[in-house]
């Protein structure tokens, strides 16, 4: 059995890769791959975890576990989606790390089906976009500066938690992509998550788009591809990126500037730091990076 466990991270998803799967269950399920609801799994794995802190799950624990989560009487790949996996957003950069309790957690996460092919789906974000959406998430409980306290945004590095990862589990598998790239990636990753073959259709698979062009940029572009078939990734990226050139909603790719001491200035020298953080990453043994 395969277990997939995608873990957000914060601010890069808000659930639409998992909501778009569960648009197409049945279709999933007939490729063995489970995906049912969060309210049906999320609390159930976040106690479990909780009360064996990365003890092994014994097998009647585990077959409860299942019961629990799936509707099907067997699967072969089961996949869990949820940003708070590792933790709460306002600890997401506690000790001037990204996700410092990374390590452990996963292992903790594996725990639950030790015996199962284990894989870890995580989206990356410039810490530049990255911080100031995490503090939006964290603006009713403290002031900017408290959020930031004891954290210098110049020290993040994700290579850090990736390889953390790799450490902690190197026979689980790594999937790991840029949030800035989802755009044009967006069906490469889902078909990646849940197995599906090059030839499936995908229901929803303009619904991320949707989110960032106008209505009238989405119409044009699905009645461009129903004309203009598409038969490789990279055609499909070259058309997402005309449309998104003319049709993207300023709002949706605009970097929040209103946070004291946070300007252009700072953004610039975030995304050259992330940047050569990128090649770093893609030098990690064994970490599948999906890029454009």
């Amino acid at each position: 059995m395969q277990v997939v466990y995608h873990l957000g991270a914060h601010c890069t998803d808000d659930d639409k890769l998992f909501r778009c799967l569960l648009k197409n269950k049945g279709e999933l399920a007939g490729i063995g791959t489970m995906v049912s609801g969060p309210g049906r799994y999320r609390r159930v794995l976040r106690e479990a975890t909780n009360a064996l802190k990365g003890q092994p799950a014994s097998v009647e624990l585990q077959e409860d576990l299942l019961a629990a989560v799936m509707d099907e009487d067997h699967a072969e790949r089961l996949v869990f989606s949820n940003e708070q996996f590792i933790c709460a957003a306002r600890s997401a950069l506690s000790d001037n790390q990204i996700y410092p309790q990374m390590s452990e957690k996963v292992q903790w996460i594996r725990n639950l089906f030790p015996e199962a092919d284990t894989e870890f789906h995580i989206a990356i974000a410039n810490p530049a976009t990255f911080i100031p959406d995490l503090f939006a998430r964290c603006r009713e409980e403290e002031d900017f500066a408290g959020f930031l306290a004891g954290v210098t945004p110049a020290d993040l590095r994700w290579s850090d938690t990736l390889a953390a990862i790799r450490a902690a589990l190197p026979e689980a598998r790594l999937v790991a992509w840029c949030n800035e790239d989802t755009p044009l990636i967006w069906p490469d990753i889902l078909r990646d998550m849940a197995a599906m073959p090059a030839t499936m259709p995908i229901a929803g698979e303009n619904d991320f788009l949707a989110t960032i062009m106008s209505d009238e940029g989405v119409q044009r572009m699905e009645s461009y591809l129903a004309t203009h078939p598409i038969k490789t990734s990279q055609q499909r990226q070259r058309v997402v990126t005309a449309f998104l050139d003319k049709y993207a909603r300023p709002e949706a790719v605009e970097v929040e500037m209103d946070l004291p001491g946070w300007n252009e200035a700072t953004v610039e020298a975030l995304t050259a730091l992330y940047i050569e953080d990128l090649e770093r990453i893609r030098m990690i043994e064994g970490i599948t990076f999906i890029e454009p």
